[in-house]
């Protein structure tokens, strides 16, 4: 059953539509305000934050701003408007500075998309509704929120030590901790009843860390 969007989620998903579809249209204006390290490192920083609302396709597109319809009511319902603006952009800003620190050393790396402050909106939700389950398109069955969480950042770490794909799992990570951290800062209480989460999460950032170190050495 479809479900009606609060005027925050309209906005973000209005921007994202607006400028992909920009982008899809203009080459100069998708080079100009996608993620690319060389830029940034000369003073681009406008591209930490322009690079969340361009997509490569249609399919990116459409699989980000799915993936946030679904739980953007969750977030704005539980921590309310501007507390989820902060939550959107500071896991967006998140997810983009740690791909950019990670990648430091690789000037051509490029990438775009919501991805990493959707992401920060998702596991957001997973604290905010501990007792959420998701259906996948490929497990037909309902899995708790706290296993698809342990599970996703897992991935996210394979996929970072691997980097043997093109998706930009170092902006997902990044996006993950911005949105839990906000949302601690935002709601603390919601630590009681996602201890377990909480602790996954601190190991993956020690192992997250250490990745970076040796990406870095």
């Amino acid at each position: 059953m479809l479900q009606s969007l609060p005027p925050e989620g309209v906005l973000i998903i209005g921007l994202n539509v607006l400028f992909t579809y920009i982008g899809f249209k203009n080459e100069a204006f998708f080079a100009k305000y996608r993620f690319e390290i060389g830029r940034i490192k000369l003073g681009e920083y406008h591209r930490l934050l322009s690079s969340g609302f361009l997509h490569v396709n249609t399919t990116h597109l459409l699989f980000n701003m799915f993936t946030f319809y679904f739980f953007v009511n969750i977030v704005v319902g539980l921590l309310g408007t501007l507390p989820f603006l902060g939550l959107f952009f500071g896991s967006l800003l998140a997810g983009n500075f740690f791909a950019y620190y990670f990648h430091y050393k690789d000037p051509y790396y490029t990438a775009v998309g919501a991805s990493g402050a959707v992401t920060g909106v998702l596991f957001s939700a997973l604290l905010l509704y501990p007792d959420i389950e998701l259906m996948l398109f490929l497990i037909p069955i309902p899995i708790p929120g706290y296993l698809f969480g342990i599970g996703y950042l897992l991935y996210t770490l394979y996929g970072m030590k691997a980097q043997n794909d093109t998706i930009g799992h170092t902006a997902h990570f990044g996006g993950a901790v911005g949105g839990i951290a906000i949302t601690l800062i935002s709601k603390p209480e919601v630590i009681q009843s996602s201890v377990l989460m909480l602790a996954i999460l601190s190991i993956a950032l020690v192992i997250a860390g250490v990745l970076l170190y040796r990406q870095q050495a």
